[in-house]
């Protein structure tokens, strides 16, 4: 039913910025909750922002004050804007959608962010 795909990750230096994309081959309007997760190396998948279909958010305390999740519904685009970046940070960030139940159903492939030190 939907397909998503990140783009915009990159190697940056601490301090940078870079903002990523999550396009969807459906009409995100029909999703309540999207999200961006991300792994870093020998971590287990986190959390790292939440966005419903009202722009109702939410973030993870290791990146409050400096993500910024937001969507385009016209665009069918998801976005994570960050800034102040970390070392800490260098992970493969996922978008993901819920399905109509309220479950994490759709994943995109991931999109690689570095952040050197």
């Amino acid at each position: 039913q939907v397909q998503l795909v990140e783009s915009g990750g990159g190697l940056v230096q601490t301090g940078g910025t870079l903002k990523l994309s999550c396009a969807a081959s459906g009409f995100i309007s029909n999703i309540n909750v999207m999200a961006w997760h991300r792994q870093a190396p020998g971590k287990q998948r986190e959390l790292v922002a939440t966005i419903t279909r009202g722009g109702s958010t939410n973030y993870a305390d290791s990146v409050k004050g400096r993500f910024t999740i937001s969507r385009d519904n016209a665009k069918n685009t998801m976005y994570l804007q960050m800034n102040s970046l970390k070392p800490e940070d260098t992970a493969v960030y996922y978008c993901a959608a819920d399905n109509r139940y309220g479950s994490t159903a759709y994943w995109g492939q991931g999109t690689q962010v570095t952040v050197s030190s």
